[in-house]
């Protein structure tokens, strides 16, 4: 039985990776006159990717049992139950016929119960994968009147609502844990009962058929709105073009290129995972799985050249994170960005570069510093490693350069991306030394969409969350209590939105981190820029990607950090340490994304915004400054950190190269001007001071 059912899971695996690689080239087929509303109606593909997920991930949780559904249950998952009872009783009070009500009931069980009750995981998911049918046929089938009755929903309406919320929110707990699905059930419930809240947070209310009427049926909001869309137009094309990477044996090249590339050095071994990093970065725009790769990869090389467990993990979850801000693929968020904002997706990109940069330098400093305090040994490349080895597989970019010259070019990325695969497949296929048995093509795609489904389920969870903070009205009581909070103070305002972005990320996708936040803090802080003579649109950009960037961050940020536990899973370390350890390896990447806010000078780190906003040779020129300003500043904070830079340093040295650090990111172009100054003696005198004998 488990036999038929893991080949019957990697057959929809493979067929909803198919469906969506179809969905692109549709349009230019001659079956496209026809109309079929799975392929041609975006609401109902929206609603076929949910269900994909739903179905998939329920026989996934069958047959790969994720962690987050066995072991011992803990507080934060009877919290989870009790958080989803209060729906179920006010489903109840609906006073529908029997027959609706027990459907409805049902679908709750399914979906909640096994997280409490672990012994009830398997049957219970089986059935829930069953159950997921229902609510999309019943869409599929009655769509058009389903739409037009939304505020008005039947019985039969709200049964299959209510059971595919539940499903959904299922998934994301077996798959990432109790506390999204959290979140979402709080603010249900502040939909349902905001009346009975004292103050400013006080909302009317709104009846249990109203909220699943919305959910199920109407079009932009709820299950299938337009954070949804991000899943489907987005999301699922780049997690199958990293899978089909992986199975056509093309991440073993990449990590032998990188090596070859900075080789040679005790510090290889950091080098190598950071390079590597920004070349998975560019297909696949996820911080847990690029960290899973190079950590696989990359420990023997750290533990071959002595490197501690924790610092080994440290780099690795935190270079692992700049998946989600290398171009051209991003990650999830700079999608919600270009469909919530109309944002130009060339912007994020270019706004993106900049970040990237100086994260990778810091963790680059940091490493190379680490390692001659501690008088590493070099490390050898293997002997596959030879001269000549990325000439001959140069290749393996060529589909990058293509996904970035039809983005510049205006093509979809969807289609952008389809073409990259299908070039993959080719070259895997024609290069005899790469080439694959066939069975390794249907691998990629299955794992192409095991990969998106818990990815996608936050994204729909995220776009439940956005319709019901819209239907609240809640983000502008938040604005106002950070600007009262804040006493209008940009700076404050800054520092609060970034912590409540890293609190707020513990534990969840860095999508839904940004949904929230942008939502509830942009508008506050948006608005306190703009008080400060920036203009809106370089105010809204900014604001935005100082949020992307400190979800990103909250990734690795302990106690809870999804990277830095994905690299914990590698190297064998404390879960909780090892995102101690990912926050403290380039310590300066929390400070200068304060920067983006803070004033014009900091907003050239972003460099589009100040091409907005000021003339063009003032703008290079702030740019270039604030840049090196920042450079210099990582630099003297990562010495500071490891306590080295010729040699070690004494306490009070560290101190004044900390400050110093400081003061050149903060961005106050006098004020770094004097600090570079007392910079460079620092540095210079560290350099003429004779080296100390060791003992």
């Amino acid at each position: 039985m488990m036999t038929f059912l893991k080949r019957f899971t990697f057959g929809v695996l493979i067929a909803a990776s198919l469906y969506h690689l179809y969905l692109v080239i549709h349009p230019f087929t001659p079956w496209s006159v026809f109309h079929i509303s799975i392929l041609d109606l975006t609401q109902v593909q929206r609603a076929t990717h949910v269900f994909l997920i739903v179905f998939a991930g329920s026989l996934l949780s069958v047959v790969k049992p994720a962690p987050h559904g066995s072991g011992k249950v803990g507080a934060g998952l009877w919290a989870y139950v009790l958080l989803c009872a209060v729906p179920l009783w006010s489903f109840w009070t609906l006073e529908l016929p029997l027959a609706p009500t027990l459907v409805g009931t049902l679908y709750w069980a399914v979906a909640v119960l096994p997280a409490v009750f672990p012994r009830l995981s398997k049957p219970f998911n089986l059935l829930a994968a069953a159950l997921s049918v229902a609510p999309f046929l019943y869409l599929l089938i009655d769509f058009t009147e389903l739409v037009n009755r939304a505020m008005l929903a039947t019985p039969w309406d709200l049964a299959m609502s209510f059971g595919l919320v539940f499903l959904v929110l299922g998934i994301v707990q077996r798959l990432l844990g109790p506390v999204l699905p959290s979140i979402v059930l709080i603010f249900l419930l502040y939909n349902l009962f905001g009346y009975e809240i004292p103050g400013s947070f006080k909302s009317p209310g709104f009846p249990l058929d109203m909220l699943l009427g919305k959910l199920y049926a109407e079009t932009e909001a709820g299950l299938f709105g337009i954070i949804t869309g991000v899943s489907l137009k987005y999301l699922v094309y780049f997690t199958i073009m990293g899978a089909i990477i992986s199975a056509m044996g093309y991440g073993r090249v990449i990590a032998n290129i990188a090596f070859r590339l900075v080789g040679g050095s005790p510090a290889a071994p950091g080098r190598a995972t950071s390079v590597m990093a920004i070349m998975m970065g560019l297909f696949s725009g996820s911080g847990a799985a690029d960290t899973l790769f190079v950590s696989t990869l990359n420990r023997p090389l750290f533990e071959r050249a002595g490197y501690r467990p924790l610092i080994a993990a440290g780099i690795s979850a935190t270079v692992g994170t700049l998946g989600y801000i290398t171009p051209p693929v991003l990650g999830s968020i700079a999608f919600v960005m270009v469909e919530l904002l109309g944002i130009p997706y060339t912007d994020i990109m270019i706004m993106a570069l900049g970040p990237l940069v100086l994260v990778l330098l810091a963790v680059w400093t940091y490493n190379e510093l680490y390692v001659r305090s501690a008088e590493l040994p070099t490390i050898a490349p293997s002997d596959e490693v030879h001269p000549g080895y990325l000439q001959r597989y140069s290749y393996v970019f060529l589909p990058v350069v293509l996904i970035i010259f039809m983005i510049f070019r205006g093509y979809t990325v969807n289609l952008a991306v389809t073409l990259a695969i299908f070039t993959f497949i080719v070259f895997g296929f024609a290069d005899p030394k790469v080439r694959p048995p066939l069975r390794k093509l249907w691998d990629g795609l299955a794992e192409g969409f095991e990969h998106l489904i818990p990815i996608g389920a936050a994204v729909v969870a995220a776009n439940v969350i956005m319709t019901m903070m819209v239907l609240t009205g809640i983000a502008p009581k938040v604005s106002e209590v950070l600007l009262a909070i804040s006493g209008n103070s940009l700076v404050v305002a800054t520092v609060l939105g970034a912590l409540f972005s890293l609190i707020l990320g513990m534990g969840i996708p860095p999508i839904a981190t940004y949904v929230l936040t942008s939502a509830l803090v942009a508008p506050a802080i948006q608005q306190l820029i703009i008080a400060h003579g920036v203009p809106q649109g370089a105010a809204l950009l900014a604001t935005h990607m100082f949020l992307f960037y400190y979800a990103v961050l909250a990734d690795i940020t302990p106690p809870v950090g999804l990277s830095a536990y994905a690299a914990a899973s590698v190297f064998q370390t404390d879960p909780i340490k090892t995102c101690v350890y990912a926050a403290m390896v380039a310590l300066p990447k929390y400070l200068f994304g304060f920067a983006f806010l803070i004033s014009i000078s900091g907003m050239a780190l972003l460099i589009v915004p100040v091409l907005q906003t000021v003339d063009t040779g003032e703008a290079i020129a702030l740019i270039a400054s604030r840049f090196l300003f920042t450079i210099v500043g990582i630099v003297m904070l990562a010495a500071c950190e490891v306590g080295f830079l010729r040699q070690h340093l004494r306490p009070a040295k560290r101190w004044a190269f900390g400050i110093s650090g400081l003061l050149l990111i903060y961005p106050e172009t006098v004020l770094n001007m004097v600090m570079l100054v007392i910079a460079a003696l620092l540095i210079l005198y560290e350099f003429r001071r004779p080296a100390l004998r060791s003992a």
